[in-house]
């Protein structure tokens, strides 16, 4: 059996595909099954461009079921090779953000780590939002405010139409012959509810891009 090999985010990925495999699958048109099939290889193969034998055998699994039940029984059966989110704990969180004097951390028992690309929580008395995310292998925090939007949007992180947060940081990146009271803050528009949008990210793109900019990192390193 093959060791956990698929992210949150790319198991999205996988079940977006597998639907739209569905959905052709329904088809009166053999050839548009085909040419779904065909696409939904492509897309999810090049996610995975260093998988090994046996992982490639997983996924081809799924890409090659040739009815609605066997889609949906292959795609209950990678389940149990998505990685889990690293375990944290208070003393993990609290060395993330070193500067928080008073760190209110949400009860970890109630979270539920299997599926998770990011983890985030608020604190509504300050308006602060933490949020954080595995790079290169290393927890990464990011603490800034957050503002209420109350209408739907674009969420930077799933491009899913929801009810938004702003969540916006101070930006350590600090170009050069600035003076020194260069100030920068990176927003950008969430999902209020971060455990739908952890069931919707299909890329870590945007969210790497976003710590990039607030944490000026641009190497393996890692900066709290």
């Amino acid at each position: 059996m093959c060791k956990p090999f698929i992210g949150n985010h790319q198991f999205n990925l996988i079940q977006k595909q597998a639907n739209m495999l569905l959905q052709a699958l329904q088809a009166t048109d053999p050839q548009v099954a085909v040419s779904v099939r065909d696409s939904v290889k492509y897309q999810i193969w090049s996610e995975f461009p260093e998988a090994t034998e046996a992982q490639s055998r997983l996924l081809d699994h799924l890409t090659d079921a040739r009815t609605e039940d066997e889609v949906r029984e292959r795609l209950r059966a990678l389940e149990p090779y998505v990685t889990e989110f690293p375990p944290l704990s208070d003393k993990k969180l609290k060395a993330l953000f070193p500067k928080v004097k008073k760190l209110t951390v949400p009860d970890l028992s109630a979270v539920d780590f299997r599926r998770l690309t990011y983890w985030s929580w608020t604190e509504i008395a300050t308006n602060r939002m933490f949020l954080v995310w595995v790079r290169n292998g290393q927890p990464v925090g990011i603490e800034g405010r957050f503002t209420p939007v109350n209408k739907k949007g674009a969420c930077f992180l799933c491009n899913r139409q929801s009810e938004l947060v702003l969540f916006s940081a101070v930006s350590k990146a600090k170009p050069a012959h600035t003076p020194a009271d260069y100030y920068k803050a990176v927003g950008q528009y969430l999902c209020r509810d971060a455990g739908v949008c952890n069931r919707h990210i299909t890329s870590e793109d945007a969210l790497e891009r976003f710590v990039r900019e607030v944490t000026g990192a641009h190497d393996s390193s890692h900066e709290s």
